[in-house]
């Protein structure tokens, strides 16, 4: 299970209450309005004008990238650009082919239902999906020992959208169901901004270029962060009795909640610095890793270890995890013996 910690800017707990309140008022509705993912996109932009010409669903379609990058939002924007309805549930909330065959029930011709976390299904539900997805029905069981019979439950014509962290985790027969797959990318610094600027613009908070150009550097190239770091530098702008956002503040913002020129925050150095201190910069396992500071397997490898390995601090090999020569730099610690050269 995911460790969730409330005191992290960027962990689940956070974002749950916050987001349910902060992504509804921003959330794009349609694909023009939805910044970044270019190619994802262009390419779900034919898929939809094609399905709409033939007058058929659209495709399955599997969502996979790191936590943050705006899969439930583009599910949302599919939705909306199909025009049809849609019918949002996490993995972890099916426990059982009821609970599935519920939402199913529920749906209209040419509906979507998105499934958040769709690689936490239990294996029970997700058999229960392959006939489902291809053929559009379900066989239930009804009653128990020599009265239980099959019935031959048939279901309208639907999308299956699923999003997940870990799509290597998906067994081969659900995941060759999705006739779309996509592939969720960080996002660029520009764009970031740009969704800064939009989310500053929807809540009227006034903000000067520098400052969301910092604010965008410091996101992890994740919307979710960088609208969170805004509305903290909001609150500190406001105390400080400042009538816009510019860099000054947010610098001094972001220094307070200890969040570093890339983005870094206490958790991130810990993990470092603890591979550095003790393990002599690895390699070293994940499972030692987590125990060492206090985290799940999983938050690690969902939460901490995907930006760190875009940005270079970090790499795997096949015996762990090692911090590389550009994160020895940047904590400014310095390069064991082992590591020059490389």
């Amino acid at each position: 299970m995911t460790n969730q910690k409330d005191d992290r800017l960027i962990s689940p707990a956070t974002a749950n209450a916050e987001e349910t309140t902060i992504e509804k008022s921003i959330r794009p509705q349609t694909l023009n309005e939805y910044i970044g993912q270019d190619d994802v996109k262009n390419k779900l932009a034919v898929y939809i004008k094609a399905a709409k010409q033939r007058e058929e669903s659209l495709d399955h379609v599997l969502l996979y990238g790191p936590p943050g990058l705006g899969k439930t939002t583009l599910a949302m924007v599919i939705a909306n650009e199909m025009g049809v309805n849609i019918r949002t549930t996490s993995g972890p909330a099916i426990d059982k082919p009821g609970d599935l065959l519920s939402l199913l029930n529920e749906l209209q011709p040419g509906d979507i239902l998105f499934i958040d976390e769709i690689h936490r299904l239990p294996k029970v539900v997700e058999e229960m999906l392959y006939s489902a997805m291809e053929d559009f029905y379900v066989d239930i069981i009804v009653g128990q020992g020599s009265s239980a019979h099959p019935i031959h439950f048939p279901l309208p014509p639907f999308t299956l959208i699923g999003a997940t962290t870990q799509a290597g985790t998906l067994v081969a027969p659900l995941r060759d169901r999705f006739g779309i797959v996509e592939h969720m990318n960080y996002y660029r610094p520009a764009d970031l901004e740009a969704i800064v600027k939009r989310t500053a613009s929807i809540f009227q908070i006034p903000i000067l270029e520098a400052g969301a150009h910092e604010i965008a550097l410091r996101s992890r190239g994740t919307p979710r962060v960088a609208n969170r770091l805004l509305k903290r530098v909001r609150d500190f702008a406001q105390v400080s009795d400042k009538e816009q956002i510019d860099l000054e503040i947010v610098r001094y913002a972001l220094t307070k909640l200890k969040v570093d020129a890339l983005g870094l925050d206490d958790t991130d150095i810990k993990l470092l610095k603890t591979m550095i201190n003790y393990y002599d910069g690895g390699p070293v396992g994940l499972n030692t890793l987590a125990a060492n500071i206090g985290e799940e397997t999983e938050t690690i490898a969902e939460m901490y270890e995907p930006y760190l390995l875009q940005i270079g601090l970090l790499k795997r090999t096949a015996r762990g995890r090692m911090v590389t020569r550009k994160g020895y730099e940047h904590l400014h610690c310095p390069l064991p013996t082992k590591h020059e050269g490389n």
